[in-house]
């Protein structure tokens, strides 16, 4: 990612340093909205939400946190003597990241993961980040993957969001013309953007539960436990069939 491009990780480090952010998401179809992302992807483990702090008693051994932004999930786990490794396509998160402590980070996307890196006991795809898996068909092949880079009793923690509970029509009618395509409803194509930065756009999904076991049928994945939220979103534990 070129610097230009890295609107998400200069607004986690300009608030890291004490500055007021407001990182703005677009979506494809015109719609803009203003985020709180910077501020919640530094927030303290007293400040998280109740189904958050239950996931993470769901952590053990040697793990993977992807997508892992300014670290707070992996330095809390870090914290707690734990093993992880935090990967992030953004430069600047993963500054971010090892100036609050965190002792192991790779530049890396989701679809760069290989068995170059290990076995892990976890993987952690916190803050809506199951989102990376971008669309059903992509979702498989990196479960499969994830798969293999496990050991036998590993968890999946991840966390999504339920698209259709809202009542607002300019999401409805986005859900209804990702059908027309071909797409899920809640496959969203987005950017990022901070004062003079911009992300490329990139591919997003959100999935109800129902959604969720569908997308899990033969990939050797089952949910364990799912965690709620009251907004919406909910985290995923899922084992090894």
């Amino acid at each position: 990612m070129k610097d230009s491009q890295d609107a998400f990780g200069h607004g986690i480090y300009d608030h890291f340093k004490g500055i007021d952010v407001d990182e703005v998401i677009e979506r494809d179809d015109g719609y803009v909205d203003v985020s709180l992302g910077p501020k919640s992807y530094l927030s303290k483990f007293e400040d998280w939400p109740v189904h958050e702090k239950k996931a993470m008693t769901y952590a053990k051994g040697r793990v993977l946190d992807i997508g892992c932004g300014g670290g707070r999930h992996a330095v809390h786990l870090q914290s707690k003597g734990l093993d992880v490794l935090g990967i992030d396509n953004s430069p600047m998160a993963l500054k971010v990241c090892r100036e609050r402590g965190l002792r192991k980070t790779k530049l890396l996307g989701v679809t760069q993961i290989t068995k170059e890196l290990g076995v892990f006991d976890t993987i952690m795809m916190m803050g809506n980040n199951f989102g990376l898996v971008a669309n059903p068909k992509r979702a498989r092949w990196l479960l499969r993957k994830f798969r293999g880079i496990t050991t036998e009793d590993a968890h999946i923690i991840a966390e999504t969001m339920n698209p259709y509970r809202t009542d607002k029509e300019e999401h409805l009618a986005y859900h209804r013309d990702n059908k027309r395509r071909g797409r899920m409803g809640g496959q969203v194509r987005i950017r990022c953007r901070y004062k003079r930065y911009m992300t490329p756009w990139f591919d997003y999904l959100f999935v109800s539960k129902d959604e969720l076991r569908g997308i899990l049928e033969g990939t050797g994945w089952n949910v364990k436990k799912f965690l709620n939220s009251n907004y919406g979103s909910y985290i995923m534990v899922l084992e090894k069939e």
